[in-house]
Order: C-alpha cells, then structure tokens, then sequence
C-alpha cells in the first residue's frame, strides 16, 4: 500500500523514485526542508530495498590513529593536538604494529587507518609503516588516509597527489577513508576548517585516487554551521564524481559532535536529523552503491533504525575509536561480531559480513577469537 504523502513539495519526488528518476537540486531540498520523515524514509527505503533488499552489510574491522598531533587549527575537532601538546600522542612504527595485533585474529579484514597532519612524520615513514603491517598482516586490507592526509602529505614531500598515492598504493594502501571533506561550502569552511585543503581539492584528491584504480568511501559533516543548501550542494558534487570515476564506494553522513570543540555551544543532532540524513542521501546519491549508518556516531539504536531509512550498511567491530570519542561521543567504542548480529537482526534485516569492498566473507565460527 503507498504511503500517504501529505507534504505537497514531495509527491513529484515520490513519481521520481517509483519511475527511478534523477533527483534535482531542488528535490534535495524539499527533502531536507519537509518535517514529513516517515515519507522520505519510505521513499530511501524504497530505494534502497531495490539496490539491497533485505541485506545489511557490516564488517570486522580495527581502528588505527597513529597519531593525534596536527598543524591544522578546525574548529570542529577535538582530536587533533599541537606538537607541544603534553596530552598529544605520536606512535612509534613498532607501536602501530603492535597496536594492529593487539587481540586481533584471523576474523579482522580490515584496517581503517587516519591520523593528525604530523609536522614531522614523512611520507617515508607511512611507507614504511604500511609495508610492516602488510608483512605482518598480508591478508588484512588497509583502507589508509583521507584526501586531507594525502594532499598534506604531498605539500610536504614536494611531489604530486599522484605521485604520493602511487607511493602510497606500493607501499600497501588498498583503499582510502572517506574522511576529511567536512561540508564542501567555502563560506563554512572558512569557519570550521579553514586550514584544511578546500572542498575542489578533496574531490579533485579522490578523482585522482579513482583514476589509479583506488576505491574510497566519502562522507558529509552535518550538524554545525551548514544549511540545507550547503547540504545539498555537497551531495551533488560528490554524486558529480562518482558520474565521472564510478570509485566511491560507501557514503556516511557523519554526525557532528560538538564537546570539546570551540563550537561546543552548539547543539548535538537529533535521532531526527540523523534519519533526514541518511534517507536524504540514499535519495539523491543513486551512483552510489552503500549507505552507512556509522553506529559509533549515531548510536547503535539510531543505526538500526537507519535501517529502515535508506542505510544498508552498520560498520564493524572498530575496537578503538578515537576521533568522535574525543568529542564527546558516548557510545561503547567497539562491538563484537556477535552484537552486531544481533542488532541488524532486530532491525529486521539480514546480516552479511563483508570486506571492505563489499564482497561476502564466509567462514566457520571457529575462526572467530577474542575481537569477534
């Protein structure tokens, strides 16, 4: 039975989806301007039961931050420390090994590395540290550095972002994060993240990534100082590359967490503004295959609702996060094989691990040790 659609700026985005039609600019903010959620959650549905069906993916993953020392000043983060930070951590390369074994098993498929933009950490040294995680861990995927690291990476060894992310690819780099691109608006990121790279660059950075045949993820910052137009914009520049290269793989609406930022004053997001973004993107991403409702941001219950609301996808074990919790982020920062399955099926949906690139991993349970 369709749904009631009572919002009259969403019934010509209704006959879109059901004739599986493009949507516009102004559709993205009809989208987001309506307070009919049930609606748009329908229509992301939709969507993504025709892509997806009844499958929610999830992964089993460990999180690694070599570093959080950052010569870059965002207001929006309450990770990044100064070089004389006393609090401020650098690894050593025998750390980050380390760090990569600790209760890892033979059920760990991926390694989700991003860190600080180090005034002193060399592209030699990143080299250096993805060989030794792959010699140690051949069978591990390394989904390695936002377009923000790799373009810091190649101002300070005075090469070209191609030649950086071919160092890169050689050294071990299998995939990159999606991190860093924040909100493309210039008129924002002069306020939020006015040392990073601009939002031409970071899609530029990942044109290039996709062209020697690198996957990456991407991602939107919501919650701050952004607009439904900023929103919007944001969307369809990422939609616009992934016309020309076909390379991302996954989208993940990233929640603003606002403690211990100098933009502490301003309110967390909503359960409801939560859902708005992941249906909204799953509506107007069409190009890409995976929406994710990133649990650590989110909370495990809004994940799984996100279910219902466009998302396929709830993340992994991650194990230790740090980024979000230094912010304020009060969710557990790992969640076992076992817990995960649970969640998706009481979310009505069915679980399927996969790799980072989305193929299914199938395995007996007796492989599964301490992390899982």
């Amino acid at each position: 039975m369709p749904v009631v659609i009572e919002d009259s700026r969403l019934k010509p985005i209704y006959d879109k989806v059901f004739a599986g039609e493009r949507l516009t600019f102004d559709d993205g903010l009809a989208l987001y301007r309506t307070s009919d959620l049930l609606a748009v959650g329908y229509l992301a549905n939709l969507v993504r039961e025709r892509l997806h069906g009844n499958v929610t993916f999830f992964n089993v993953n460990r999180h690694i931050n070599p570093t959080d020392v950052c010569v870059a000043s965002c207001r929006l983060c309450a990770f990044g420390k100064k070089a004389k930070d006393p609090r401020g951590y650098t690894m050593s390369l025998e750390q980050v090994w380390e760090t990569a074994g600790q209760g890892w098993s033979e059920a760990v498929t991926e390694f989700h590395i991003v860190g600080g933009l180090h005034p002193e950490l060399t592209l030699d040294w990143y080299c250096e540290m993805l060989r030794g995680l792959k010699e140690r861990f051949p069978q591990v995927h390394l989904k390695a550095f936002t377009m923000v690291e790799v373009a810091y990476l190649a101002r300070r060894a005075r090469m070209s972002t191609e030649q950086v992310l071919w160092r890169l690819r050689d050294a071990g780099v299998d995939s990159l994060p999606g991190g860093g691109a924040e909100i493309f608006s210039e008129r924002v990121r002069r306020i939020i993240c006015d040392h990073k790279i601009d939002g031409d660059e970071w899609l530029e950075t990942a044109r290039i990534a996709h062209r020697l045949g690198l996957k990456s993820n991407c991602t939107m910052l919501y919650g701050h100082l952004e607009n439904d137009e900023d929103r919007v914009d944001h969307l369809l520049r990422l939609r616009q590359v992934q016309d020309d290269t076909g390379g991302f793989v996954t989208f993940i609406p990233l929640a603003f967490h606002p403690d211990n930022t100098p933009l502490q004053h301003i309110a967390r997001t909503t359960g409801f503004a939560d859902l708005k973004n992941i249906a909204a993107a799953r509506l107007l991403l069409d190009n890409i295959p995976h929406i994710k409702a990133y649990w650590i941001m989110m909370t495990p219950r809004i994940a799984q609702i996100a279910q219902r609301f466009g998302a396929d996808d709830i993340d992994g074990t991650v194990v230790e996060e740090k980024i979000y919790h230094d912010a304020g982020a009060t969710t557990s920062q790992s969640l076992r094989r076992q817990e995960l399955l649970r969640l998706i099926q009481r979310a009505g949906r069915e679980p399927v691990e996969r790799d980072t690139l989305y193929r299914p991993v199938q395995r007996s349970e007796a492989t599964f040790t301490v992390l899982v």
